[in-house]
């Protein structure tokens, strides 16, 4: 079977068809910021709409990232306790670990990179 929650993991997969299509097109525009958005490059003055093209694709790459990490953790967790095995393999533990991680950062990530807007 697929994951726990199917409809998020298509809304998941399908967020990113957008996310890809606008990085292409902050490319296509030269934005000139390069992928570690240094203020001095970003900030309001020197960006252009190549920046705001790449500023809404990280987003729409967050948003999918936190929507399939919430994805995994509920499958893993109701895997664990309805089917009450506790020996689960490292890996399993490693994409739990890697999900949480995504979940407490990226939103962070997201409000660092609408700063950069003002």
């Amino acid at each position: 079977p697929d994951l726990s929650l199917p409809r998020l993991n298509a809304l998941s997969a399908w967020l990113m068809l957008p996310s890809v299509v606008c990085f292409g097109i902050s490319l296509s525009m030269g934005s000139g910021v390069g992928w570690t958005f240094y203020p001095p490059l970003s900030s309001f003055p020197y960006s252009g709409v190549g920046v705001d093209y790449l500023m809404f694709s990280l987003h729409l790459a967050g948003v999918s990232s936190v929507l399939g990490s919430l994805n995994f953790i509920t499958t893993i967790f109701s895997s664990i306790f309805f089917f009450i095995n506790t020996r689960v393999s490292i890996i399993v533990w490693a994409y739990l670990f890697t999900s949480f991680l995504l979940l407490f950062s990226l939103p962070v990530l997201a409000a660092a990179i609408t700063m950069l807007l003002f």
